[in-house]
């Protein structure tokens, strides 16, 4: 049983990454190093349950309606995003941008929530995804997150000032600033960002954003029991002088991802 369970589960995770597309029999069996007559009884079974569909010319298989609601039944029970959906509304009315919020998973961030921003500023739409997933030391969010599990060079003036920036290492032209939900053990449960173009911040305006951000953060970290961040003022020139990391042309292309 724990077999035929561990399958079914690796099938599904099979299909999470291929949207409408799905994989076809064979692709799974193959994938999965399955017999075709195996994975036919899976995907039978998850059938009926709602866990899987076949895709709109009936060649592969894709996720069904199921699989969003076990994914929304634990987004509702994770209670860091239902407290930090009201400082996060806050926070994108306050500064016209985009406020995301994103769970460390390993080396990856997760995104768990989005707060669209109020168009004042005439941002363009940040369309990250919840549930994606994007490499953590790539993100203001992630790099908020891993200074506060491993201290390293890099990541000290994330503690010391409360607040990461990431500008265009993700996608060009866009500036995020995260900043750490951090439990009673000051460890890392959460973090928020705001997103939005880099043109015109100043690195001053900038440094203004991250501590707008590092004290919404930790008001809910207050109303969780847990740490709340010390915000330390650093030269402006030490966000001036940051090295600007671009990303790949590949990664350049996803619609501001952040």
């Amino acid at each position: 049983i724990a077999r035929t369970a561990g399958r079914a589960l690796d099938l599904l995770l099979l299909l999470v990454d291929r949207g409408q597309h799905g994989l076809t029999p064979r692709e799974l069996s193959e994938r999965l190093g399955a017999p075709r007559t195996s994975v036919a009884d899976l995907l039978k079974v998850l059938e009926r349950r709602g866990f899987v569909a076949p895709t709109a010319d009936g060649h592969a298989w894709r996720l069904d309606f199921r699989v969003a609601q076990l994914g929304n039944a634990y987004l509702h029970e994770f209670s860091v995003r239902e407290i930090g959906r009201t400082a996060m509304r806050e926070l994108s009315r306050r500064t016209g941008l985009t406020t995301q919020m994103a769970v460390l998973d390993h080396s990856d961030i997760v995104y768990i929530e989005r707060q669209d921003a109020s168009r004042r500023r005439s941002e363009p739409h940040v369309a990250t995804d919840i549930g994606s997933r994007l490499p953590a030391h790539c993100t203001s969010l992630g790099k908020a997150m891993l200074a506060f599990v491993r201290l390293r060079s890099d990541l000290a003036q994330v503690r010391r000032r409360g607040f990461a920036v990431d500008l265009e290492e993700t996608t060009e032209g866009i500036v995020c600033i995260g900043s750490p939900i951090l439990g009673a053990d000051g460890r890392p449960e959460a973090a928020i960002s705001l997103a939005g173009l880099r043109a015109g911040l100043s690195p001053a305006e900038i440094e203004s954003l991250g501590r707008t951000v590092a004290r919404a953060a930790g008001q809910v970290s207050s109303v969780r029991g847990g740490t709340v961040t010390r915000l330390r003022r650093l030269p402006a020139a030490r966000v001036r002088r940051r090295h600007t990391r671009r990303a790949p042309a590949a990664k350049r292309s996803r619609a501001l991802a952040r």
